[in-house]
C-alpha cells in the first residue's frame, strides 16, 4: 500500500473564479472540493446541500479555515426543480455570475436488483442523474449569455465497473458520464466546458458510516495505490478540470486512480 502524500498547497488555479457546489456540507467529496476552491483562490463561493445545520457549519468551517469571506449557504435539494431555479438564482445574485459548477450531489445504497422496490430505483438515479441534469440544465442559459463557463460532475468507476448490490447506482454514474459527454458538445459552442471525475472510492466519514468497514477495506485494497483516495485527491482533480489548465478539454471522464482497478 502506498503512503498518503502530502497534502497540496493551493497555486491560484482558480483566482478570481466563482464556484457554486452541490451537496459540499459535511466531510465528504464536497466539502473538500469547497475547501480546494478556496485555496486556489476563487473570489466567491456558494455551498448548498439538504441539511441547514450541518451547512451552515460548512460555511462557518471555509471561512475559518481558508480566509475567504465570500463563502454562502444556500439550502437544495437537486430532486426538486423548483429549488434548483432557486439555487441557480441566489449563485448568480450573489457571485456576480457563476464561473464555475460541480454538481457533486448523488445518492447510493446497496440492494441486489431482484430485492429493489422501484422506489429506491428511481430515488437513487433521481438524486444522482436526473439532479445533475437538473443542475446543469439551469446553469447552462447563465453561461451561455455570458459565453463562457465550467461545469465539473461527480462520477464514478461504478459507471464502468461491475460490482454486486450497485446496479441503481452504477446505472446512475454511466448516465452521469453519458449526460456529461452530450451536454459538453452542446455546450462547447458557446464557449462552455463541461467535464467529469470518476472517483474509485474515497473515504469519509459519511462512507464509513453507510458501509461495512470490511467491504470498505476489501474495495481499497483493490485499487492501484492499494488504499482509498483521500477526500481531497478527487478535489484536486475537480479544480483542474475547472481550472484554465484544462481549456482544451471537455466531454471527457478522467479516473481518479486506476478505472478497473
Amino acid at each position: 500500500m502506498s503512503s498518503i502524500p502530502t497534502y497540496v498547497p493551493g497555486h491560484g488555479l482558480l483566482r478570481g473564479k466563482s464556484v457554486l457546489i452541490t451537496a459540499a456540507a459535511g466531510a465528504g467529496i464536497g466539502f473538500a472540493a469547497a475547501q480546494r476552491a478556496a485555496e486556489e483562490g476563487c473570489r466567491a463561493l456558494m455551498i448548498s446541500d439538504i441539511h441547514e445545520g450541518r451547512l451552515a457549519q460548512a460555511v462557518d468551517k471555509l471561512r475559518a479555515e481558508t480566509g475567504l469571506s465570500e463563502v454562502h449557504g444556500q439550502l437544495c435539494n437537486v430532486a426538486d426543480e423548483a429549488q434548483v431555479q432557486a439555487l441557480i438564482a441566489a449563485a448568480e445574485r450573489t457571485l456576480d455570475g457563476v464561473d464555475v459548477l460541480i454538481n457533486n450531489a448523488g445518492l447510493g445504497g446497496s440492494r441486489l436488483l431482484i430485492e429493489m422496490p422501484d422506489e429506491e430505483w428511481l430515488r437513487v438515479l433521481d438524486v444522482t442523474l436526473t439532479g445533475t441534469m437538473r443542475m446543469t440544465r439551469a446553469m447552462l442559459p447563465h453561461m451561455i449569455g455570458r459565453k463562457q463557463g465550467v461545469i465539473v460532475n461527480n462520477a464514478s468507476v461504478l459507471g464502468w465497473r461491475a460490482q454486486k448490490e450497485q446496479s441503481h447506482y452504477a446505472a446512475a454514474k454511466a448516465g452521469v458520464m453519458a449526460l456529461t459527454r452530450c451536454a459538453a458538445v452542446e455546450a462547447a459552442e458557446h464557449g462552455i466546458r463541461i467535464n467529469a471525475v470518476s472517483p474509485s472510492i474515497a473515504l469519509h466519514d459519511f462512507l464509513k458510516k453507510s458501509a461495512p468497514k470490511e467491504l470498505l477495506e476489501r474495495l481499497a485494497g483493490g485499487e492501484a495505490f492499494g488504499r482509498a483516495a483521500e477526500v481531497w485527491e478527487v478535489a484536486n482533480v475537480m479544480m483542474f478540470l475547472a481550472s484554465d489548465y484544462s481549456s482544451y478539454m471537455t466531454g471527457e471522464v478522467l479516473s481518479v486512480s486506476s478505472q478497473r482497478a
